[in-house]
């Protein structure tokens, strides 16, 4: 009953039941814009941020590799993997938006062949065998579920023994000064500028909530350690507007 008195739609309070189709409604509403939104939102860095977390997540040149990238349905993460790692690996993408990945489709149409597959699920009941994955990503996608913890058991569940969780999100700025001036954009440019391109303000008001309601680094840490991942570190961005944590499958 605790979970029934929790679940928050941004700063909203709402039943858990209700959330998803709340979120999927965001989501199917902006696809189109999607990329494009995070251009301007963040003027270009998080295009860095996501390099940073393949530099990290280091793809294997020789060899084959599967990557699961949950949430990912523009493509941005499972493509840059598939062009740094070596061409027997593969990669899924599987987000629970339909719209969102016929945006990620219509981007890769024909890119990867058979090495990129789309497929609609929900990260809290991943659509995978057992031990099926050597690496698990998830960028800005995180804070968007409803039981973060039933998440990341499942992504401990798919990962094979020695495969490697790497999560990218916003996160709690902890550079002096840097914190107010982040929030003050965020608060009154970002909805705005997702009124006059995306034509949908409470949408990004939403995901400017979302971002403020998610754990900070720790507690986050923590969430990893408790669905069994071992050897957790996590690595600021940008003065911790964004952060990087990874976590393995031992």
């Amino acid at each position: 009953m605790e979970k029934e008195q929790n679940a928050s739609f941004g700063f909203q309070p709402v039943r858990p039941a209700e959330r998803q189709s709340l979120v999927n409604a965001v989501f199917s509403r902006v696809a189109n814009r999607y990329d494009l939104m995070n251009d301007l939102m963040s003027g270009g860095m998080h295009r860095l941020w996501k390099a940073s977390l393949i530099n990290w997540l280091a793809p294997l040149r020789a060899g084959g590799q599967t990557l699961l990238d949950v949430a990912g349905g523009t493509g941005d993460i499972a493509r840059r993997f598939l062009d740094a790692a070596g061409p027997r690996s593969a990669a899924v993408i599987c987000d629970i938006s339909a719209e969102m990945l016929e945006a990620g489709r219509a981007k890769l149409a024909g890119r990867y062949g058979g090495r990129l597959t789309f497929l609609q699920g929900n990260a809290e009941a991943l659509p995978f065998p057992d031990r099926s994955f050597d690496a698990y990503t998830i960028a800005f996608g995180i804070r968007n579920v409803t039981d973060i913890e039933a998440a990341l058991a499942e992504a401990h569940r798919v990962l094979k023994r020695g495969g490697r969780f790497l999560c990218l999100e916003f996160s709690d700025v902890q550079a002096p000064m840097l914190d107010r001036l982040y929030d003050a954009y965020s608060f009154q440019v970002i909805p705005r500028l997702g009124g006059w391109v995306a034509g949908d303000a409470d949408a990004y008001r939403y995901l400017v909530e979302s971002i403020r309601r998610f754990p900070d680094q720790e507690r986050f840490a923590a969430l990893l350690r408790n669905a069994g991942l071992e050897r957790v570190q996590y690595r600021n961005l940008t003065g911790g507007i964004a952060a990087m944590h990874s976590g393995w499958r031992i």
